[in-house]
């Protein structure tokens, strides 16, 4: 139950009924009315702008109206106190055992608290690694592939129907030039050259790929193939071949570390796919249909010239209809498609497979491309498609401040799976989740391994194990006492009454409410913050016991108050487990 959502419903009902009485004019929007916790804990329990946000369409002056609203509250169900803030806003109190209630919710429920039909099963496609198959995952491929699969577990968990994607570009030059790169190793592998002729190569820009990584598919190539295409020279037939292998390998290798990473997709899409099937030309077919193409010369741009420009008469797609700065490119003066016209594709068989709410996870630097793609939607869509751009910032990989040395795997940067064997899993994930996704990020190795409260992964873990290690410990004090969710959910919960008890408690009720928020604003990163926060407060309140014994956990000689602190503690693990779900990490059950 999302406490905030039953007293935004009651505080509309009271709304209404003052319509009904004639005291506010009648057909109100009640839209904007939002109802939150306050900003200072101790003003209340729960605050609303009603007052303020109505004020203007009833005629009213804020505080006015605010006043007569607090007198109306003060007879709502669990209302134990209002009063009026400031220029109007209203901070309510409620009733203890409306937390208390809460945390039995919580045990009813298990992790699955929190859990919400906000998305009323809405189909969602959440697009989001998508890298080059190039070269192996590296630490930005990491973040997005966190933020994403993190984020579709979020709106999962509110109730979209969540589609997980992945799409190949296997269809522009870059495939090709890794290719080219590739038949260096390759004859290198054979024998042919020398590391030295691949390195000259590369400086005269021959070839624009040289890591390490090449050589182990050279060496897979000349396996498969032995000596077959070191001496076709004929570019129309080696470059396909060796395309499809390359494409192939890396998709092996990408598929491996996002396994290693926990991160499943539902659907891979082939760029390559899309054009070889003809849905490029479909889609731009689509768009003139609707009068939305033309052929014109575009001005140059300002500042860097993109690759997609040229000074000749172009198809061109009217983007500046739909909120783009200029229009755009559909055809090369090859005659194929643009590479955004095989965005425009990829996304029109979105569309076509029944998608009109898209989410798409990209690097930084495809920022320019946000306007572009969202114009094609809104056009393949008459408006009707959603489509959220998340822009993941960089990673920065230290060492004690310091910055690491790129890997000796990939030759050039750092890789997923260096993140992954140095730290392990679950770190990796939890951290990328710490910052909101278009903030830079720092990776500290020292940082993320530290046990202290600055390392936001150990002190979660540390509130979930330390609840477990009660547990063990309850066993012993109460043996045959009943401490399954069910028979904790008994207990007699107003034996919690310390105000920081009962300040877990609110936390607690908050979880659906953080949940439903950053699931609709695409933002995981809160959860982060709301399970950090949890588990200070949950630190605190053992610390507490510590020092005082009356407040401790377990109470040998009271089992009553005893069992209502382990449902505390039980509720604090199973919203702590629900939110570490949410980011694909399993809680502890001790610390080591």
């Amino acid at each position: 139950m999302n406490i905030f959502a039953v007293m935004k419903s009651r505080i509309d009902a009271v709304l209404g009924g003052l319509m009904n009485e004639g005291k506010l004019p009648a057909g109100l929007d009640l839209a904007r009315v939002a109802v939150e916790p306050p900003r200072d804990a101790s003003h209340g329990d729960v605050a609303t702008n009603a007052a303020m946000v109505l004020a203007k369409p009833a005629g009213m002056a804020p505080k006015a109206l605010a006043e007569m609203l607090v007198e109306k509250l003060k007879g709502v169900q669990d209302v134990t106190g209002a009063a009026v803030a400031g220029p109007g806003f209203i901070n309510i109190k409620l009733d203890d055992a409306v937390w208390r209630g809460a945390l039995q919710d919580v045990l009813k429920a298990g992790r699955s608290y929190g859990d919400s039909t906000i998305g009323a099963a809405e189909k969602v496609n959440v697009e989001y690694v998508s890298a080059n198959p190039t070269g192996p995952m590296h630490v930005g491929h990491a973040r997005g592939a966190v933020v994403g699969d993190a984020l579709a577990r979020l709106l999962a968990k509110a109730g979209f129907a969540v589609t997980k994607e992945y799409y190949i570009n296997d269809a522009g030059g870059q495939v090709d030039n890794v290719a080219a790169a590739l038949r260096m190793r390759y004859l290198q592998a054979l024998g042919r050259i020398t590391e030295a002729d691949v390195q000259g190569a590369l400086e005269r820009k021959e070839i624009q790929y040289g890591g390490a990584y090449l050589i182990s598919v050279a060496e897979a190539l000349k396996a498969r193939d032995g000596d077959r295409w070191a001496d076709v020279t004929d570019a129309a037939v080696w470059v396909p071949a060796l395309r499809e292998f390359t494409v192939d390998y890396m998709m092996k290798l990408v598929k491996e570390d996002l396994e290693a990473l926990g991160v499943h997709h539902d659907v891979f899409t082939s760029e390559k796919g899309l054009v070889d099937g003809g849905k490029v030309d479909a889609a731009l077919k689509f768009l003139a249909d609707k009068g939305l193409t033309y052929t014109g010369v575009l001005e140059p741009p300002k500042g860097k010239t993109p690759d997609d420009w040229e000074p000749r008469p172009q198809l061109l797609f009217k983007a500046t209809q739909f909120g783009d700065e200029v229009d755009r490119p559909l055809r090369k003066s090859s005659g194929a498609g643009t590479y955004f016209a095989s965005d425009i594709a990829y996304h029109k068989d979105k569309v076509d497979r029944g998608f009109k709410n898209l989410v798409n996870i990209w690097g930084a630097d495809h920022g320019g491309y946000v306007k572009r793609v969202q114009a094609a939607l809104a056009a393949l869509t008459g408006g009707a498609g959603k489509l959220d751009v998340l822009l993941c910032q960089m990673v920065r990989v230290l060492n004690n401040g310091e910055p690491v040395k790129m890997s000796k795997r990939a030759g050039t940067f750092v890789t997923l799976r260096d993140l992954i064997d140095e730290v392990g899993r679950d770190v990796v994930r939890f951290i990328m989740l710490t910052r909101k996704n278009d903030a830079p990020l720092d990776f500290d190795y020292a940082k993320v391994m530290e046990k202290s409260r600055e390392n936001p992964v150990f002190y979660v873990h540390y509130a979930h194990a330390r609840g477990r290690s009660v547990f063990r410990h309850a066993a012993e004090m109460f043996p045959g006492a009943d401490l399954t969710d069910a028979g904790l959910a008994k207990a007699d919960l107003a034996r919690l009454k310390d105000p920081d008890e009962i300040a877990v408690l609110r936390t607690l009720a908050n979880w659906p409410r953080t949940v439903e928020g950053a699931a609709l604003a695409h933002e995981p990163h809160r959860i982060a913050y709301y399970l950090y926060e949890l588990a200070s407060q949950f630190h605190a309140l053992w610390n507490k016991g510590n020092d005082a014994t009356e407040l401790r956990f377990l109470q040998a000689d009271d089992q009553s108050v005893s069992a209502a602190r382990l449902a505390l503690v039980r509720g604090v693990g199973l919203v702590i487990a629900s939110g570490l779900t949410v980011f694909g990490v399993e809680p502890l059950e001790e610390m080591r």
